[in-house]
């Protein structure tokens, strides 16, 4: 706190970039509870009020002739239909569903987290570890129930020398069960570090000699995370696609 007002005396310039990640209650100030309603369980509530009205409300009509809503929310669920169906085959699109809700809640988090005072609950490990380690958890327990005691031949590199299989099984192992960790740090790593740089621009806008470069940094920063937004969650929705495959095709 002294070095912050000594900062302002001077005339230095003090912002703090991570500020806009900090969990409070969005009603009043004190301590977050268990059942708190905070700035977090807020904004993931309007992205799932989002969902809800675009492919719920937005296509409720049927129209032989679209609106706009019913445009984007069939482009939405072509799309991923056609991810699962590329990736898991025909007998992952039961799973389907689960993975539609999945991309859908990321991207409307990502996409809301942009704008003004808004807050993004996908920079926020707790967010993402909980959706990832639900995957894997799922996967996992879908590979052993599909497959029983074959799913284990998912680490066995059968086309590998011998000598080097129990290796190769022991790095697949390993690999396996880092995937909640890497599934989940990239989604969140990502949107916080463009959240921050923003944030970091945008302190230096108030230096009138570099405010024209800072708004040109600020505009360039915000159409690559819009770019971002889209590409984390296709890359969270695709690399649960692979890991769907591997549970319902071990072998493969």
């Amino acid at each position: 706190m002294a070095a912050e007002a000594h900062g302002e005396e001077a005339g230095g310039l003090v912002f703090h970039p991570m500020d806009q990640f900090i969990v409070k209650p969005f009603f009043g100030d004190g301590a977050v509870s268990w059942y708190t309603i905070t700035n977090a369980t807020v904004w993931m509530a309007l992205a799932v009020l989002a969902v809800f009205a675009l492919l719920v409300l937005g296509t409720s009509k049927r129209s032989v002739v679209p609106t706009r809503m019913q445009s984007v929310g069939e482009l939405a669920y072509g799309f991923i239909y056609k991810m699962v169906e590329d990736i898991c085959g025909k007998d992952g699109v039961k799973y389907f569903p689960y993975i539609m809700t999945l991309f859908m809640f990321i991207v409307f988090s990502n996409f809301l987290g942009l704008l003004p005072m808004a807050f993004t609950p996908t920079s926020h490990i707790a967010v993402t570890a909980v959706m990832a380690f639900a995957v894997f958890f799922g996967v996992t327990i879908l590979g052993f129930v599909k497959n029983g005691a074959s799913f284990l031949s998912l680490f066995w590199v059968s086309s590998a020398p011998l000598a080097l299989r129990p290796i190769l099984a022991l790095i697949e192992v390993i690999s396996y069960f880092v995937r909640p960790v890497s599934h989940s740090i990239r989604l969140a790593g990502n949107m916080m570090a463009g959240h921050a740089v923003i944030k970091v621009f945008a302190g230096f806008a108030a230096i009138a000699a570099i405010a024209p470069f800072s708004i040109v940094a600020i505009t360039a920063m915000y159409g690559l995370e819009i770019l971002v937004s889209f590409i984390q969650a296709y890359v969270f929705t695709i690399l649960t696609c692979v890991y769907l495959k591997d549970a319902l095709h071990p072998h493969h």
